[in-house]
């Protein structure tokens, strides 16, 4: 039973949320486990008050540089496990510079850009998993027995403090973090205008989130042009950690997929989730899949002429328009039931 373990999950923030509940479960359940965490540069910035856990940061921007780093940084050390969590072929190159005398990967099913040709142990196939639950047959396979779901991802005090003070401003407030990596996977700047306009109407400030992108910049502009009520503009103007404080003070979260969602998730936060490209009993926010708006049953059956479930789990739809095939009423359903 290793307790020297390196884990490899380098981007991006929603996987690195699900990354977090699976390194919280393995402290609380080894404690003398010593845990070393090689992640992105930004993401890190998210988790990196975790207790008991040594980040090693690469930054994905300096390439083959970033790798030299990665073996220096860990030269002297060798670890009793690693756990390859991602596939991408930057990971699985990067995995290279690492010594571990188990390198666990994931199953053939899941395995992709010559994964498997990196590791040396598997962990458990399995169907139709959500993307948390995959990273936890990690621990399984480790022989870390189960626990409560836990994320544990502690927040800098200043940032806390800040997010109470807007929250005493604003009193009740519901967010909107309403831009994903692509812009295809955007709802409709008028349909969350009007959404907001609800919500307004019952009482409850609205606030929009988001990155510095200009996606995310260009969205929140749609969205306060189509609003016929203020709103409250945090887009780009936070930190992670801010951002997270003011996710987990708000009384819910609207967002497609995207690393917010999973934010709001891992803080307690009930999410409200817009899905039409990708099923969401995989990548949906935990706790939430019965708060989730998707037409993507729909679309993929209509694009690939069966169920979700006779197709390659993860299996994609395509379209710029899908999202539009979420309708407001669809939304506000939801959104009542939670206010």
């Amino acid at each position: 039973m290793g307790k020297k373990i390196c884990l490899v999950r380098l981007s991006a923030i929603g996987d690195v949320c699900h990354a977090a509940a699976m390194v919280t479960r393995i402290r609380t359940q080894w404690p003398d486990a010593e845990i070393t965490w090689v992640i992105g540069k930004i993401e890190y910035q998210l988790v990196r008050l975790m207790p008991n856990v040594r980040f090693v940061i690469f930054d994905k921007k300096e390439k083959q540089a970033a790798v030299k780093k990665l073996k220096q940084t860990l030269a002297s050390e060798k670890f009793d496990a690693l756990l390859m969590m991602q596939v991408a072929l930057r990971a699985n190159l990067a995995s290279k510079a690492i010594r571990a005398r188990r390198r666990i990967g994931f199953d053939w099913a899941r395995s992709k850009e010559l994964h498997w040709w990196f590791t040396n142990e598997r962990i458990a196939a399995r169907q139709h998993a959500h993307v948390l639950t995959g990273f936890m047959d990690f621990a399984d396979q480790l022989g870390v027995p189960q626990a409560p779901l836990s994320w544990d991802i502690p927040l800098e005090e200043p940032a806390t403090e800040w997010a109470l003070k807007q929250a005493k401003k604003l009193g009740k407030f519901a967010v909107i973090s309403a831009a994903a990596s692509k812009a295809e996977r955007n709802w409709l700047a008028p349909r969350y205008a009007q959404v907001a306009q609800q919500l307004v109407a019952q009482g409850i400030a609205v606030v929009l989130c988001g990155g510095p992108g200009k996606l995310d910049r260009q969205l929140a502009s749609d969205i306060k042009h189509s609003s016929s009520v203020p709103l409250y503009d945090f887009v780009g103007s936070t930190s992670l950690h801010q951002m997270a404080a003011l996710l987990q003070q708000a009384t819910l979260v609207i967002a497609p997929d995207t690393g917010p969602t999973h934010i709001a998730a891992a803080m307690g936060t009930p999410v409200v989730g817009l899905y039409a490209h990708s099923n969401p009993r995989r990548t949906g926010p935990v706790n939430n899949l019965d708060n989730v708006v998707s037409v993507y049953d729909e679309v993929i059956e209509e694009q690939k002429g069966k169920a979700w479930d006779q197709l390659p789990w993860g299996t994609r739809a395509k379209g710029s328009d899908l999202m539009q095939r979420i309708s407001v009423p669809m939304v506000w359903e939801k959104v009542a039931r939670l206010i």
